[in-house]
């Protein structure tokens, strides 16, 4: 028998989490009122998009 192990260490989904969590932070602590407030948690689970976005755009790509 031919069995062969694969084994990946994906740690992007903690970094993820940990960049939510500390997006999230940051934007509810900034916010003036609760539905400014909940607008940033919803901006903290897209982070990732806009910073990819704006790298594309430094390199003009």
């Amino acid at each position: 028998m031919n069995e062969k192990s694969y084994y990946h260490a994906t740690t992007g989904g903690a970094v993820y989490g940990l960049g939510v969590i500390g997006a999230a932070i940051y934007f509810i602590s900034n916010a003036a009122t609760f539905w400014v407030g909940v607008l940033g948690v919803l901006k903290a689970l897209v982070w990732p998009a806009f910073v990819v976005y704006e790298i594309l755009r430094f390199f003009h790509l």
